[in-house]
């Protein structure tokens, strides 16, 4: 990817600035709806769209709520009463910034990644999400305080929404991702609102298998998963637009945040992207894929070779660049943010699962 395609340092100044303003509201709207600002404002700032950052916060800023009140202070004595209270989420927060600013957010994310890494499904997965576009900034630029406040406020959602799965069988293994996606069973009741559904799990195949032989296999295993998810959106999301994103965001999520953590938690966190990529699948997939009725170039045709056979046959893919900037011009938030996973993939069935989004999905404007 070139320089013209993304800014992660942000000499404009334009991503704290956001951050400042986005810091003025809670992380959540409407009772249960997450506030996607500081992801999709990250996501357009690194791919050089900082230009239209306040004016898409400006029309988003509207939705959003003030930060609840205060209840009672966590501390590191009080904090397992206080994890998956969400009228918490003040105080968690309130928490995280005192920990981040008397220690460095390395030491608190590598204390705390453990703790709630169980509780990966929390805000349908938004929890997660959030961290890991806020560790890609601290990662890839300048360690401002508006930056390391959002990674505060990421880690205090994700406590206040802190949401184990059930206990899961593991089912007959898979060879490889895309296999293990494949044979998801799908929850009975596909409706209701993303808690009830997950209640309704009840096991996986067993996938990756046999353990990692070391952290690289772990890193190399949660990157199979995101190619595949990310693939797979193109002939599945059209079941649910909007959820069916997060089966690629939320692995990708624990992924960007590999770098900032030490190699013991690697396998761990293998383990829970695989299980919020397959929760989601089950919770909102598709009886039936939808094959696309276009398809690739001869020359996309032949990068597409290795990805899954469902992602093969789908409308022409464009370069990274323009289809992120069609992610940009359509506005929606998770349309966005599944553009940026899909430009992390990089190879041409992702481009078209991102396209495949822009379609799907309502525009913002």
């Amino acid at each position: 990817m070139t320089d013209t395609q993304r800014n992660p340092t942000d000499t404009s100044g334009t991503l704290d600035e956001a951050l400042e303003r986005i810091h003025l509201s809670g992380p959540e709207r409407d009772g249960w709806l997450s506030n996607h600002a500081p992801m999709a404002i990250e996501a357009l700032v690194r791919h050089g769209h900082a230009r239209v950052a306040h004016r898409w916060l400006d029309t988003y800023r509207p939705k959003l709520e003030d930060m609840p009140g205060s209840v009672a202070p966590v501390t590191a004595l009080n904090w397992q009463e206080a994890l998956g209270d969400i009228s918490r989420v003040a105080d968690w927060t309130a928490f995280f910034e005192r920990e981040t600013a008397d220690r460095s957010w390395r030491t608190v994310l590598a204390e705390w990644w453990p703790r709630l890494l169980p509780g990966i499904a929390a805000g349908a997965t938004h929890g997660v999400i959030r961290v890991g576009h806020a560790v890609r900034t601290l990662l890839e630029g300048e360690e401002t305080a508006p930056r390391v406040r959002e990674l505060a406020h990421a880690l205090g959602y994700w406590a206040a929404r802190h949401q184990p799965l059930p206990a899961l069988e593991r089912l007959a293994p898979a060879p490889d991702a895309a296999a293990a996606l494949d044979r998801v069973p799908l929850i009975a009741g596909q409706d209701g609102g993303i808690r009830s559904r997950f209640e309704q799990l009840t096991g996986f195949p067993d996938w990756p298998g046999r353990a990692p032989s070391g952290p690289e296999a772990a890193r190399a295993a949660i990157e199979e998963l995101v190619r595949a998810a990310t693939h797979r959106y193109a002939t599945h999301g059209h079941a649910d637009p909007i959820m069916l994103v997060h089966a690629a965001t939320a692995p990708n999520a624990v992924l960007r945040t590999l770098p900032a953590l030490p190699g013991t938690l690697w396998t761990p966190s293998l383990h829970a992207a695989w299980a919020a990529s397959a929760a989601v699948t089950s919770a909102y997939g598709p009886r039936e894929a939808q094959p696309a009725t276009e398809h690739l170039t001869t020359a996309q045709a032949a990068q597409a070779a290795q990805a899954t056979p469902a992602a093969q046959a789908a409308p022409v893919a464009q370069h990274p660049q323009e289809v992120f900037e069609r992610a940009a011009a359509h506005g929606d938030d998770h349309t966005i943010k599944f553009a940026d996973t899909a430009l992390d993939v990089g190879d041409a069935a992702a481009l078209v699962a991102a396209g495949r989004a822009i379609e799907l999905n309502t525009p913002a404007w």
